[in-house]
């Protein structure tokens, strides 16, 4: 029986238990079967970041691997998760009074066969879930060897569709691409930040592309006309001058840029070369920008980008999580690490919820997860998160701004002013 199937049957029951039991979920099981395969204690709704202690487990270490870039040009994200997973999984060892996960994080390089063999090195280890790996392209090749080890997956910022496409064991915490599309046009449409829109993007680039392609086509709905789409691709993105001056001859007064930082700090000094102010809007992949050695932060005043996490939030639980993280590791931290904190929590709370432990195999905790996931609730650091069968989360954007060469909330800047 596919797994997808097995993992309706049971968030069905869960869903019922849960609802048994006062918590927010609801739905309607119809499989007397189903209903027993778990068990009614399974909690549907939990806080990112709260007292370890009030789950006390004691049982032997999980064994959670990580995957990342922690040297070479996308090290700045890897670096991110790695701080963040060694955060969470220390945080949640020293409230709970004995070890709840042994951890292990393998640098890929961002390459993917260094992702597999990362992936293999973890695997000889004894892993049983993994939070990871970072980027799309060493999270494709590794989710197609989870595929056939059944091996849990849980990826805090690896967003493109297809990582979810490749089997019903891989999950994300971070935005899918295509969502980021459509809010981004619908943020530049809904608060009128203009009308004329240009877009320089990476069609070499499976993230690039598909977030365009969603942006594309839901600003046609939106009555946002794209005056211009320049491409660029891995091998020519040393010089992005002729896209950013077709931009500015077509007029465009906004220009979207779903790229990463490394390519749009190179859009910003050649737009400030030609004196082209436009408005740069931006995606997940842009934060980063702000800690690249030898970037003038000058240059990316006003750039705006949809995010689920900024440092600025004085919401409780972001506020806890941004002083912890700046105090240990001396900086401050993106939303590649506030989504892999949540990440690490996800796991902790399916084990205090009884759904998985260190006795398991990690085809059983795969199984119970698949099932688990589509029925928990998680108000976390980067707000409260569901996720369907598919392995998609869902949960609200968050509008940032480059101000003073900080991340800022939109909001805060417009109460500012």
């Amino acid at each position: 029986m596919n797994k997808k199937v097995i993992s309706a049957m049971l968030a069905a029951s869960m869903a019922v238990s849960l609802a048994a039991c006062g918590s927010t979920a609801t739905s309607e099981a119809t499989s007397a079967e189903a209903s027993s395969a778990v068990s009614s204690e399974t909690s549907s709704t939990v806080a990112s970041g709260e007292s370890a202690a009030s789950g006390s487990y004691t049982g032997t270490p999980i064994k959670v691997g990580g995957i990342g870039p922690i040297t070479g040009a996308a090290a700045t994200y890897g670096n991110a998760v790695k701080n963040a997973e060694e955060l969470a999984v220390k945080e949640i060892n020293a409230a709970n009074g004995s070890d709840v996960f042994d951890w292990k994080f393998e640098d890929d390089e961002h390459d993917a066969e260094k992702s597999v063999n990362a992936y293999n090195s973890l695997k000889d280890w004894g892993m049983q879930v993994l939070a990871g790996p970072v980027t799309t392209t060493p999270t494709l090749a590794v989710a197609a060897e989870s595929v056939n080890d059944n091996m849990f997956v849980l990826t805090p910022s690896a967003s493109a569709q297809t990582v979810i496409e490749t089997g019903d064991n891989v999950f994300q915490i971070c935005f899918t691409d295509p969502n980021q599309g459509v809010a981004s046009a619908d943020y530049i449409a809904e608060n009128a930040l203009a009308t004329k829109i240009g877009v320089i993007y990476d069609s070499s680039d499976a993230y690039s592309s598909g977030i365009y392609a969603k942006f594309k086509t839901e600003a046609e709905t939106k009555g946002l006309e794209i005056v211009t789409a320049e491409a660029f691709t891995s091998d020519n993105k040393s010089d992005l001058s002729t896209q950013v001056a077709k931009c500015q001859e077509a007029g465009a007064e906004l220009v979207f840029l779903p790229i990463y930082y490394t390519p749009a700090s190179m859009i910003f000094k050649q737009a400030a070369a030609v004196e082209y102010k436009p408005v740069f809007f931006g995606v997940d992949g842009m934060d980063g920008l702000l800690t690249m050695e030898g970037f003038d932060t000058s240059l990316a005043e006003g750039v705006m980008l949809l995010t689920p996490y900024s440092a600025d939030s004085k919401e409780e639980k972001s506020a806890a999580f941004t002083a912890k993280y700046e105090e240990k590791y001396g900086e401050i931290p993106t939303q590649f690490s506030a989504d892999t904190y949540d990440c690490v929590y996800v796991i902790y709370q399916a084990l205090k919820d009884g759904v998985i432990n260190a006795d398991m195999s990690a085809e059983e905790i795969c199984e119970a997860m698949i099932a688990y996931m589509p029925t928990v609730t998680v108000d976390g650091v980067t707000g409260v998160m569901t996720w369907n069968a598919a392995g998609e989360v869902s949960k609200t954007p968050y509008a940032a701004v480059i101000k003073d060469g900080a991340y800022v909330g939109a909001d805060n800047v417009e109460e500012a002013q």
